[in-house]
């Protein structure tokens, strides 16, 4: 009897202690991919990046003293990084772009217009061909940029 009791215990140790290693080692790597990216941005002092969020494999972070704005696309499709440094930035907002039979979301991007010469630069933040989950990302990804949006626009008020 106490056999069996403890190949249980140690059973269901093995299936709550596999998947939690497994997670914390995926962070681990994550997070060290970030710290790289931010150094290279900003070797000095990478750590000036005081606000990081990241959701479906996006990550956006910013030096909110300094002006400077990353967003880390981790997509497997399209793995990139655009830094935008805010201080030449006059505004930014949010673009999204619906499909021509439906008021389906297909693409949300990030538009900031320069200060001097009033260039737009466009980054993309969602794409619909890139979503594994089809909808139901968009919504979660859209309240996640408006909320950055506002992050940032405070950040170029400053």
């Amino acid at each position: 009897m106490e056999t069996s009791i403890v190949l249980i215990g140690l059973a269901i140790a093995l299936i709550v202690a596999i998947p939690v290693y497994f997670s914390a080692r995926s962070n681990a790597a994550s997070k060290s991919k970030i710290l790289d990216i931010k150094k290279r941005f900003n070797p000095a002092h990478p750590e000036n990046f005081d606000l990081t969020e990241s959701q479906s494999n996006k990550t956006l972070t910013i030096d909110q003293k300094n002006k400077k704005f990353i967003l880390m696309n981790f997509n497997p499709n399209q793995q990139e990084s655009i830094f935008v440094d805010l201080n030449t930035i006059s505004s930014c907002k949010l673009i999204p772009t619906t499909d021509s039979h439906s008021d389906t979301i297909i693409k949300i991007d990030f538009e900031f217009q320069e200060k001097d010469t009033s260039k737009k630069i466009t980054i993309p933040f969602y794409d619909f061909d890139d979503d594994r989950i089809k909808q139901i990302s968009v919504y979660q990804d859209h309240m996640f940029a408006k909320k950055w949006l506002k992050i940032i626009q405070d950040s170029i008020s400053r």
